[in-house]
Parts: C-alpha cells; sequence; structure tokens
C-alpha cells in the first residue's frame, strides 16, 4: 500500500472515515468493528472520527469509543495506527449540527476524547469547524496549549479557508500538519486548499471523497470514472479515489465506510495505478 506523511508521522494513502458508523442509517455495533478491522488488515493505518458523531443526544462520543474498542479488539499491532479526531462540532439529537468553537469547550472535549479513546495522547486534534460566536484564532490557539500540555501530538484544523489555513500555521508557530476539507469530483471548491497545502506541506484529508453517505454508488454513473473502472476491473469508487492520490503527494482520502467489504475496496484505491492519459480524461471530465 502506499504511504503519507501526516506531520511526522508515515500512514497509509487512504484512511478510514467513522462517521457512517454512527449517524443515521448506521449498522449494527459488530458490523463496524467488523470494518475496521477490514481496514486494518487491508493496511489502513488512518481512522478519523470525532465527537460530535453520535445519533441520540446522550451517546456524545459513540464513534470515538467505537474506534477504540475495534482498535483493541483488532488482535495486531496498532502502535503505528494514526488516530484522529475533533472538537468544536456538536450534534444536539435532533439531526442538526452546532457550533461550539470557545477555548472552554475545545479544552474540555479534549479531555473527554482521551478517555474515551482510552490514550495518553491524541495522535491527531483537528478544530472541527469555525464558530462565528468565537474569533478563529482563540480557537486555534487551544490546539497550540493542547500540543504543549502534551495531550495531543498533532495538530489540524477542519473546514478552513486559505486565510484561515496561514493564520492558522502563524498562530500555531509551524505546528499545523493538516487540513480536513470536504472534496470529491463533484465538490471541487477546495481545489485552492488543497494546492496551498501543498505548497505548504500540509496534508490534505479529503472528507466525502465519494460524495458522502448514500453517495458513493453515484459514481458509477459518472461516465468517465465509470469507464476507467471497468478498463481496469475495479470499482468506480477506487478509480475516484486513485484519482485523488494522483492530485497531490499531500492527499490523504478518508472515505467512509460501514460494511468490511467496503472498506477492502476503499482500501486497494491506495495499490491503483492510473495511466496519465486516464488521468486526463478524469481531469477533463470533473473540470468540464
Amino acid at each position: 500500500m502506499q504511504h503519507r506523511r501526516i506531520g511526522q508521522q508515515t500512514v497509509s494513502a487512504i484512511g478510514l472515515g467513522g462517521m457512517p458508523m454512527s449517524i443515521e442509517g448506521r449498522p449494527d455495533r459488530a458490523r463496524s468493528i467488523a470494518a475496521v478491522h477490514a481496514s486494518l488488515d487491508a493496511g489502513v493505518r488512518l481512522i478519523d472520527t470525532a465527537d460530535s458523531y453520535h445519533l441520540k443526544p446522550g451517546e456524545v462520543g459513540h464513534n470515538e469509543e467505537l474506534i477504540a474498542e475495534a482498535l483493541a479488539s483488532w488482535g495486531g499491532d496498532t502502535s503505528d495506527v494514526l488516530v484522529a479526531t475533533k472538537g468544536g462540532h456538536l450534534r444536539p439529537g435532533d439531526g442538526s449540527w452546532t457550533l461550539d468553537g470557545s477555548p472552554e469547550h475545545l479544552r474540555a472535549a479534549c479531555d473527554a476524547s482521551l478517555k474515551r479513546l482510552g490514550v495518553e495522547a491524541i495522535g491527531l486534534y483537528q478544530f472541527h469547524r469555525p464558530d462565528p460566536k468565537v474569533p478563529y484564532l482563540e480557537s486555534v490557539g487551544v490546539l497550540g496549549e493542547l500540543l504543549d500540555a502534551g495531550k495531543i501530538r498533532m495538530a489540524g484544523i477542519s473546514n478552513a479557508d486559505p486565510d484561515q489555513i496561514r493564520a492558522s500555521q502563524e498562530e500555531l508557530g509551524g505546528r499545523l500538519v493538516s487540513v480536513q476539507n470536504q472534496y470529491s469530483p463533484a465538490f471541487r471548491s477546495s481545489l485552492p486548499e488543497l494546492r496551498l497545502c501543498e505548497g505548504m506541506g500540509l496534508a490534505f484529508l479529503p472528507w466525502s471523497p465519494l460524495g458522502g453517505i448514500g453517495k458513493a454508488g453515484g459514481l458509477a454513473t459518472h461516465d468517465a470514472f465509470a469507464t476507467v473502472a471497468t478498463a481496469h476491473g475495479v470499482s468506480p469508487q477506487q478509480v475516484t479515489l486513485a484519482w485523488m492520490l494522483a492530485t497531490a503527494p499531500v492527499v490523504v482520502p478518508i472515505p467512509g465506510a460501514s460494511r468490511p467489504e467496503t472498506a477492502r475496496d476503499s482500501a486497494a484505491a491506495a495499490d491503483l495505478r492510473l495511466t496519465d492519459d486516464e488521468l486526463a480524461t478524469l481531469d477533463a471530465s470533473v473540470d468540464g
């Protein structure tokens, strides 16, 4: 499997997004854990989660606890697995999403995530989404505090624009390592952030790289991706992830999965090599 770098840590070129295992339409716990195990078996060494990945009001951190359980029960060596989580985005339990980027909340959220994950320091902690009620750098500054306190090993931001990326790197004294934004064939508006990350040497972690929950199957109807997939005898989803990896060496997609078979299929994209002509055809199809 191809590998990429996040900060000083080497990870798999394809990660695993945990959100589908914990929100609406989620599977039972056993199947979710089997999906995590399948990813690990396939060589995945980056798992992305968040305290807000849950369904009911009283189960904040559902996905973090599930990931911790899956890692503990896998049976293999997990010392090289990077678990990335996030704070600052909340779900009241009515299907809506709210924000709290206050320093007080982020400090408390990090402490709670540490307990749920059962670790002494979180591998990668990310500010989930800007809160318009809180000055952005006040929120980002907490990441610096957490780094200094040894509660997190690396810091990232999510859903950020270019100015916020530059300002965050300055605020953190060069210690920002990653940016997690939405990016897919159907959602290309984060391309400027991707290119900025490439120039700054920051990992770019596309969320919903296959279009989001329930949308991945739609790639099969996208002529160019379906045609290339048929030529290689693989799924359009694999082609999408391989195309994304070819965009820049800092890209590490984190497709969600809730079934072992889809987890394995996504992981296999790290070994799929597309020709220059195929990449040009796919670029033209999404640019057009």
